[in-house]
C-alpha cells in the first residue's frame, strides 16, 4: 500500500490552525527554535526489518493480520512510516530472515520510498536449515572450531549483502554464554570469540563499522560472553578503530545507569550504535518512552552533550535504530509511537542550556542543575516535532492519518489476515 501525499496534506490542513497556535507559542518561548527544527528534520531512525510483524513470547504469538510476507512488503511498510513521519528513512536488515535475492531490485525499491540501508544484522543465535552445525552451545565462543568457522563465514556473507545494498555497518549480537556454573571456561570463551570477531573484522571494507552488541542475559542465564558494556568495549578496543560498542536500552540489569555508560563510551570514541526500546523488568522490547521517559531524556542529554563535545554530527555519526517487539499492538502504530517519542525526547535534550548547566556543575549547585534538566524535560515540544514533520512533507499527526486512512484494514485486504512476517 502506498499513501498518497494529497491525503497527508488534506489531514494536515484540518489541524493546521491549531498546530500553528501551539508552534508559535513554543517557538516564542525558546531562543533556538529554527536550529532545533533543522536537527529534528535531519535526524533519522532506522526501522529493523523484523519489527514489521507481530512479536510474541515463548508462550505464544497473536498475529494481527496484514503482515509483510517478504522483504519487498517490509520495505513498503517502512515507506508508509516514512511518508507519515519523515523520520524513518532507513531500514536495517536481518540475515537470513530477509536475504535480498536481487540486491539491485531491493535497493531501487527502497530508493522509491526514500529509504537507505542502515546496519546489517547477522544471526548466529538460531540454527538455520542449510547449516551443517548447531549453535546450541554457542557460535563464536564454541569449543568446536568448525562451528566457529561457520559463524564467521555467515557474518562475512552478511557483509557482502550489505555492500551490494549500500550499507556501511555490521551489528554482531551473540547469544553465546552458559546456563550453568562449570559449563564454560570464561577465558577460553572470550579468546575464541575475539579470534572469531577478528576474522570478521578483517573482512570489513575500509569505510565500514562493526557494532558489538552486549546483553546481560537471555537465552543464557548464568553467563553471557558479551554480557555488558565493559566486555563489548574490550572487544571493540582489541579489534581496532572500525569496531564500536552498540547500546540497546533493554540489555541492562535493572537500575543500570545507562546515561553514564553512554557518556563514557562517547568520551572514549567507542559508541557506535544505539537501539531504542523500553522496559519494566528486563529486555521487554516495549514502545520507546512508554515506561521510563525521564531516563530516556537523561540518556539523550548525555548523547547530545557528548556528541557536541566531540564535534559529531547528531544525524549521521551514530547508528540510530529501534529494536522492539509489538506483542499486543499493531506493529506500525507502535513504531509510529516510538519514533514520535524519540523525536520529542531529542528535542527536549536540545533545549538544555549547556552553559548554565556547566556553571551549576562547576559550582556544585545541585538544585540548579536539577532544575535545568527537569525544566527541559517538562517542556511540551510536541509542536516542534510536528513542525519538523510538516516542513518535510509528513503528517502533523501520523497516527491519526494512519487510522483515518484505515491502513491496517487495507493491508489485511491486500495480504490476508493470517500472514506471518518472515523471521518471526
Amino acid at each position: 500500500m502506498k499513501l498518497d501525499q494529497y491525503k497527508v496534506d488534506t489531514c494536515n490542513q484540518s489541524s493546521l490552525k491549531n498546530h500553528q497556535r501551539k508552534f508559535d507559542f513554543i517557538a516564542a518561548e525558546i531562543n533556538n527554535a529554527e536550529s532545533i527544527l533543522q536537527k529534528l528534520i535531519d535526524f533519522q531512525v532506522a526501522i529493523p526489518s523484523w519489527a514489521l510483524g507481530t512479536g510474541g513470547t515463548r508462550f505464544g504469538r497473536f498475529g494481527g493480520g496484514g503482515e509483510p510476507r517478504n522483504l519487498e512488503e517490509k520495505i513498503e511498510d517502512i515507506g508508509l512510516l516514512h511518508a507519515l513521519n519523515k523520520s524513518s528513512g532507513a531500514i536495517s536488515l536481518h540475515i537470513p530472515w530477509d536475504i535480498p535475492e536481487n540486491a539491485a531490485h531491493i535497493k531501487a525499491l527502497a530508493a522509491q520510498h526514500g529509504l537507505k540501508f542502515d546496519a546489517m544484522n547477522s544471526n548466529t543465535f538460531q540454527d538455520q536449515p542449510d547449516r551443517q552445525y548447531t549453535y546450541k552451545f554457542g557460535s563464536m565462543q564454541n569449543v568446536n572450531k568448525a562451528i566457529r568457522k561457520q559463524a564467521i563465514e555467515h557474518n562475512i556473507e552478511v557483509i557482502k549483502y550489505g555492500i551490494e545494498l549500500g550499507s556501511k555497518s555490521l551489528t554482531v549480537w551473540l547469544s553465546d554464554g552458559s546456563c550453568f556454573p562449570g559449563q564454560l571456561n570464561f577465558r577460553k570463551a572470550f579468546q575464541n570469540t575475539l579470534e572469531s570477531l577478528r576474522e570478521v573484522y578483517a573482512a570489513l571494507p575500509d569505510n565500514w563499522k562493526m557494532f558489538v552488541e552486549y546483553k546481560a542475559f537471555e537465552p543464557n542465564f548464568y553467563s553471557t560472553t558479551v554480557g555488558d558494556w565493559g566486555q563489548s568495549l574490550l572487544y571493540a578496543t582489541k579489534l581496532g578503530n572500525k569496531a564500536y560498542t552498540l547500546v540497546d536500552l533493554g540489555h541492562h540489569l535493572p537500575n543500570a545507569n545507562i546515561e553514564q555508560i553512554v557518556a563514557l563510551l562517547l568520551m572514549e570514541g567507542k559508541l557506535g550504535g544505539f537501539h531504542f526500546n523500553d522496559s519494566k523488568y528486563g529486555d521487554d522490547d516495549l514502545t520507546v518512552g512508554s515506561i521510563k521517559p525521564y531516563q530516556l531524556f537523561l540518556i539523550f542529554n548525555e548523547l547530545v552533550e557528548g556528541m557536541d563535545a566531540k564535534g559529531m554530527n547528531h544525524a549521521s555519526d551514530l547508528g540510530w535504530m529501534i529494536d522492539a517487539s509489538h506483542n499486543v499492538k499493531d506493529p506500525l502504530e507502535d513504531l509510529l509511537q516510538s519514533v514520535e517519542a524519540i523525536m520529542i525526547t531529542y528535542a527536549q535534550a536540545l533545549l538544555v542550556d549547556r552553559k548554565k548547566l556547566n556553571e551549576a556543575q562547576n559550582n556544585n549547585d545541585v538544585v540548579t542543575a536539577q532544575e535545568i534538566l527537569q525544566n527541559a524535560f517538562r517542556t511540551d515540544v510536541r509542536a516542534l516535532a510536528a513542525e519538523a514533520r510538516l516542513r518535510s512533507g509528513g503528517a502533523l499527526n501520523p497516527l491519526a492519518v494512519y487510522r483515518s486512512e484505515k491502513v491496517r484494514d487495507n493491508l489485511i485486504k491486500e495480504r490476508g489476515s493470517k500472514t506471518v512476517a518472515t523471521g518471526l
